[in-house]
């Protein structure tokens, strides 16, 4: 079955959430389907497209840059047309024109858009539609805006939230077939639809043959946190950890290393770990080991978001014990002094983590039980047949007239 498929960001090296979904389903999807990717880049990422190579029939790319020039068009074009900020954003004329170019050349049975920035482009696609929703974004949205102050920013977000539930709710009702992550993510997605449909909810995977437990050093006492910082929910979380609950940690743990690993940390981050030692700013780093070595407690303080945490499973299929806000591990089917610990008031949060550096063989504990839930139930290969079985329920299905409403962003 030959498919096109649309992503956002290259898939490849999977160094974030989005990008080792996309690239598991990408390679398991590549066993019986003859896959031409199409994808966004930023800078040169020729290496990357050589080893998607490995698993696509073809790959093609255009550049994405962004910057407030093209940030601020789009929102004068959002205002004006009441259409939203972050769909207009990722609207490049280039990407269409390849799309319309490839649909014209070749016969495609799926197009499979890849996050909702990437549906406008699937829509211009005569075939059947999958849109594989990674979070429902309206919500994700809402929930960043309710922990902002008053301002512009929240302004901002709390419109566009609103424009994209009625956004994401028509491309439910457009698309051919829809894939949420979580049961929470089904419900956000059907209350924007406002209408009955099936959406199939296959969470997100790890190939737990690649991902494998980490040997930690017998005197493990470092905090981690990973994820990238120009992310606006990480960037809330972490200042929420710093300022809330890490000095109640200190009380009793006063020499504390915390580890912040992560692309792009915003200013007063990379500031605040010159005045204070015990706070360490990574960045972007190619090879987490060293950090999850030295991790007694990995933390997820988050407070804004949607989906499922990628790195929540990663964490898990590496055995490296975790506390998380009870919103951070939304999705997923862990069990509180299980497989993790779950906490959202400072306190409560302070009390966890000190909990697992303070006794390394109960954290070993909840590491080994959060490894085998992730070979039980987020194993690459049958969350991957999943999405294999859905296209082939639409391929069967192709006698039912292709549907022709549009819905992108022009």
């Amino acid at each position: 079955m030959r498919t096109l498929f649309l992503t956002q960001v290259l898939p490849y090296p999977p160094d974030s959430g989005p990008k080792v979904k996309t690239w598991n389903v990408i390679k398991y999807l590549a066993r019986d389907h003859a896959i031409t990717l199409v994808s966004f880049t930023r800078g040169d990422q020729s290496a990357d497209v050589a080893q998607l190579l490995r698993y696509c029939e073809a790959v093609h790319t255009v550049p994405m840059e962004r910057g407030l020039m093209p940030d601020g068009l789009a929102m004068a074009r959002s205002l004006a047309s009441g259409q939203p900020w972050m769909m207009l954003r990722d609207h490049r004329s280039a990407m269409a024109q390849l799309v319309d170019r490839l649909a014209r050349a070749s016969h495609f049975d799926i197009a499979h858009a890849d996050q909702l920035n990437m549906a406008q482009y699937a829509l211009r696609v005569s075939a059947r539609r999958v849109l594989d929703a990674h979070n429902a974004l309206w919500t994700l949205y809402r929930r960043l805006a309710d922990t902002m102050p008053h301002g512009p920013k929240r302004w901002m977000l709390e419109r566009d939230w609103r424009l994209l539930r009625a956004y994401e709710g028509r491309m439910v009702r457009l698309f051919d077939a829809v894939l949420a992550v979580s049961d929470e993510d089904r419900a956000a997605l059907l209350d924007a639809a406002d209408a009955r449909r099936e959406i199939s909810v296959i969470p997100i995977a790890v190939d737990t043959d690649e991902v494998v437990p980490i040997a930690r050093r017998a005197d493990a006492d470092h905090i981690l946190h990973v994820g990238t910082m120009y992310w606006p929910p990480n960037i809330d979380g972490i200042r929420w950890f710093i300022d809330e609950v890490l000095p109640l940690i200190r009380t009793q743990r006063p020499g504390v290393v915390v580890d912040l690993v992560g692309a792009r940390p915003p200013e007063w981050l990379v500031q605040l770990a010159t005045r204070d030692p015990s706070i360490r700013v990574h960045g972007y780093v190619p090879d987490l080991t060293p950090y999850l070595e030295t991790a007694g407690a990995f933390v997820v303080p988050l407070r804004a978001g949607g989906g499922m945490r990628v790195k929540i499973l990663n964490a898990m299929a590496q055995g490296i014990p975790m506390v998380s806000t009870r919103l951070g591990a939304e999705g997923i089917r862990v069990e509180h002094e299980k497989h993790i610990l779950l906490a959202d008031a400072p306190e409560a949060f302070a009390q966890a983590t000190l909990r697992l550096l303070s006794s390394p063989q109960y954290g070993a504990t909840l590491a080994a039980a959060a490894r085998r839930l992730v070979e039980e139930c987020y194993d690459a290969t049958a969350v991957g047949r999943h999405i294999s079985d859905v296209y082939a329920r639409l391929v069967m299905a192709n006698a039912v007239p292709l549907r022709t409403a549009t819905g992108g962003v022009h």
